[in-house]
């Protein structure tokens, strides 16, 4: 799709069929000036810990029910989301295979007091593509980008935590397997910690 521009939602550790998708393109660009959606991918991912599928949610600050666009929403740090979000990280994934291979690069992102929520996320998908060494070149929109414009993908809706995952998902080595069994399309950190390097090969194999 070397001729095509996709444009994404910004995720927070988005899921896999996320970075399916991305891997599929070039270029994508990461839309910044849409209006904040609540309960989206956009400030929570769901993990694997002992007791199944769990929700992560990083808290914002709420503008008295006036529109924000995404890039200007901010974080909450009324609670420790970062000490709370680290600890089930851990918890969930201490015995995988690679979290120890990731740990120190990962845990920066939770000792920085980020200001805006789009600014960690894209910090946090710039260092998920490194890992997976991709090649796709990520941009931001510099405005609303309008759906009408040839050769433009809009994806920017396209993964909810609402809908079921479209992809046909091969199983992978998870932690808590043996319990639960096999849970698709968590976020992209469960198939890093479990899968490491084969990530890549893995998003690959579904392209």
């Amino acid at each position: 799709m070397a001729n095509h521009l996709a444009i994404f939602s910004s995720a927070y550790l988005g899921p896999i069929e996320y970075y399916i998708e991305l891997l599929k393109h070039d270029t994508i660009a990461i839309e910044q000036y849409e209006n904040w959606q609540k309960q989206t991918y956009r400030n929570r991912c769901y993990i694997y810990g002992a007791n199944g599928s769990l929700l992560l949610n990083i808290p914002i600050v709420h503008n008295k029910g006036m529109r924000q666009l995404i890039k200007d929403v901010k974080i909450s740090y009324t609670e420790d989301w970062q000490k709370q979000h680290q600890k089930s990280f851990e918890s969930a994934y201490r015995t995988s295979p690679y979290f120890e291979f990731y740990e120190e690069e990962f845990v920066r992102f939770y000792a920085k007091k980020y200001t805006y929520l789009f600014d960690l996320n894209c910090d946090l998908n710039n260092w998920i593509l490194e890992q997976l060494n991709s090649s796709t070149i990520i941009e931001n929109t510099t405005q609303y980008q309008d759906t009408d414009v040839e050769n433009v993908i809009d994806l920017r809706n396209h993964f909810s935590p609402k809908q079921k995952p479209q992809t046909n998902f091969q199983k992978y080595m998870q932690v808590f397997d043996n319990k639960y069994g096999f849970i698709p399309n968590l976020s992209i950190v469960d198939l890093l910690f479990n899968e490491g390097p084969n990530s890549s090969s893995y998003l690959e194999m579904h392209i």
